[in-house]
C-alpha cells in the first residue's frame, strides 16, 4: 500500500511522535521513509533582529548543522528498527512549499503538529494544516499531547 513515506520533522515533540509511529508503520508496511528537514533562513523567516544581523551568518551555521544532527538522529532510529531510510535537508524555502514539493515522490507524509491555536496560530501558522490543504497525497498528522511547543 504505501512504499515511500515522507516524513518531514523539525525536533519537536510532536514531530519526534509523529517520527517514531511512522517507523513503526513503515517497519510492519515494509516501507522506506525519507526524512526531511526545512531551513529557513533567518534573515528572511524573521528569527534575526537588526541587533543580531552580525551574527545571522553564525546562526545560519549552527541551524544547518543542528538541522543536519536531527536528520541523522532520525535515520539512525529507522536503522535501529531495520527500516531503510534517506535524509533531506532543503535550505531557504518556505516549510509548505517545501513539503508539498517533496511530497510529489512519496504515497504518504506522516508529520507532527503542534496544535497551535489563538493567536499562536495566528502568528507562526501551521505547516502541518499549509501543506495538508495543498496535499495530493494522503497526510498521517500526529498531535503530541500536553506539549509546550
Amino acid at each position: 500500500m504505501y512504499q515511500k513515506i515522507l516524513m518531514p520533522t523539525d525536533g519537536s515533540a510532536s514531530s519526534d511522535l509523529a517520527v517514531a509511529q511512522g517507523l513503526e508503520l513503515a517497519k510492519q508496511l515494509g516501507a522506506e521513509v525519507t526524512f526531511l528537514h526545512i531551513l529557513e533562513n533567518p534573515l528572511t523567516a524573521g528569527y534575526a533582529t537588526p541587533e543580531t544581523l552580525p551574527y545571522a551568518a553564525e546562526l545560519y551555521q549552527d541551524l544547518r548543522e543542528a538541522g543536519g544532527q536531527l536528520l541523522e538522529r532520525a535515520k539512525a532510529k529507522a536503522t535501529a528498527l531495520g527500516v531503510t531510510a534517506s535524509t533531506v535537508l532543503v535550505e531557504h524555502h518556505d516549510p509548505v512549499e517545501a513539503v508539498h514539493a517533496a511530497e510529489a515522490d512519496h504515497d504518504l507524509v506522516v508529520m507532527g503538529t503542534h496544535g497551535r491555536r489563538g493567536f499562536n496560530r495566528w502568528m507562526f501558522g501551521s505547516v502541518a494544516e499549509g501543506a495538508l490543504r495543498r496535499s495530493t497525497k494522503p497526510y498521517l498528522v500526529v498531535r503530541a499531547q500536553d506539549t509546550a511547543d
